[in-house]
């Protein structure tokens, strides 16, 4: 029978997740809103991608001080506010006219936003599940990831039937208010509350390393690295998703009955949340760096082969889907591997600095990607850039960061050993 302790962690995930689910549509049904946004300002592709740029780059670069904010005052108090920060983002942006406004709106106060909740319960969670790390930071950010399932089709009925303006306005309060309340149900876990775990389950022995320690190592630097490139190939998709099927020609096509872009963002949505907590549990039992050489050389075929088939509406809407089952687990793959390496009392502020790598990779995957294509009248280079990136980091998990993580814990390696396993850690703690 669960005992209470087990149930609390348990309903605290459970909240966790639904909160990640209010604040996923500001990203992943952006491209909705593109063509519209454009009609508006009057701006280019690139201008108006800016805005997501934003986005992403203020969710990820102030991550470290919002991480911080959270270790030091309150978690629930902090996460509650940025939910409804991101549903305010939406409100507010339904009233603009102007590109400026746009950026403010959407980009500075969705960006804002979401990286406080984002990062927060990252942090909590890998705090109430030090035995089932790599799957509980998936669970949660499988919210992000599939949070979108729930509004892609309403939000694209609702733009059609009443506009765009009525839509980001009722969302944007539906979404606030419900990750508003389920916020405050967070908190911190309190002595007892986590399982006693033997030592040949843990998933590491690192001790507590202060993030100033830590942005002195190479070993971050590398991982910081990795993310950066692995969220330049995956937001290279997400933001011009809308605008290369609708090049290819297959935007509108029907697939299994439904338009061929919905359906793909809809299923998209679906295995890019799912693959968090399956590659998170598969990482948890045969290693983090095996399970990254995997995923991100999967990646990198599924990419090659939706070029390939780009123009068959059916592949398109389903590769797509492998693409994201194989993007989105860096977003539990890398913060379980960094709290296995540099501990869990400043996990929250720790994760802030590596989450800025997506910002990175933002930079990277949106206006930069469109001016890419505007140079050259094609997707095509964007894609092949996507896959190199994917090829590259896929190496060096299995050649590089896997037995530069044994050097820095202390560990030796050994023919088919994992590091899910116990590890002596000697790095410098604080």
């Amino acid at each position: 029978m669960m005992n209470t302790s087990s149930k609390t962690r348990w309903i605290q995930l459970a909240l966790g997740l639904l909160v990640m689910m209010t604040i996923s549509s500001p990203q992943y049904v952006w491209t909705l809103f593109v063509k519209p946004f454009q009609a508006t300002t009057g701006a280019g592709l690139p201008a108006v991608q800016v805005t997501f740029t934003l986005l992403i780059v203020l969710q990820t670069f102030f991550s470290p001080a919002q991480g911080w904010l959270i270790d030091r005052f309150s978690a629930k108090g902090m996460i509650a506010f940025g939910a409804a920060l991101s549903g305010a983002g939406w409100a507010a942006a339904s009233q603009i006219d102007s590109l400026y406004g746009l950026y403010a709106t959407y980009g500075v106060l969705c960006g804002l936003g979401t990286g406080i909740v984002y990062v927060g319960i990252i942090g909590l969670m890998v705090r109430w599940f030090p035995d089932r790390r790599g799957f509980a930071a998936g669970i949660v950010a499988a919210g992000y990831g599939m949070g979108a399932i729930a509004t892609t089709f309403p939000i694209t009925d609702m733009i059609a039937a009443s506009g765009y303006r009525h839509t980001l306005l009722v969302f944007g309060a539906i979404l606030g208010v419900i990750g508003f309340v389920a916020a405050l149900g967070l908190r911190q876990p309190k002595p007892g509350e986590i399982p006693e775990i033997s030592a040949d389950k843990v998933a590491s022995a690192a001790k507590d390393v202060a993030p100033a320690v830590m942005l002195k190592t190479p070993l971050f630097w590398l991982m910081f690295a990795m993310m950066a490139m692995m969220s330049t190939g995956g937001l290279m998709v997400v933001a011009q998703f809308a605008a290369f099927a609708k090049e290819f020609g297959v935007a509108d096509a029907l697939v299994f009955g439904f338009a061929a872009l919905p359906f793909a963002l809809t299923f998209d949505r679906i295995t890019n949340g799912l693959t968090r907590p399956f590659f998170g549990w598969v990482s948890d039992n045969i290693g983090r760096e095996n399970t990254m050489a995997i995923a991100f050389a999967l990646e990198a075929c599924a990419i090659a082969l939706l070029l390939v088939y780009r123009e068959n509406a059916y592949a398109f809407a389903l590769l797509s889907g492998v693409v994201f089952f194989a993007w989105g687990e860096i977003f539990s793959l890398f913060p379980s591997t960094l709290t296995d390496t540099f501990g869990t009392k400043h996990a929250t502020t720790n994760y802030g600095f590596l989450y800025m790598a997506q910002g990175v990779g933002s930079l990277l995957g949106g206006p930069f990607a469109a001016m890419i294509h505007d140079s050259a009248g094609s997707w095509v280079p964007v894609f092949c850039i996507a896959i190199g990136l994917d090829l590259v980091t896929a190496t060096l998990a299995w050649f590089v960061l896997k037995p530069a993580r044994r050097a820095y814990l202390g560990r030796p390696m050994t023919a088919g050993s994992s590091l899910a396993a116990p590890l002596a850690a000697k790095p410098a703690a604080v």
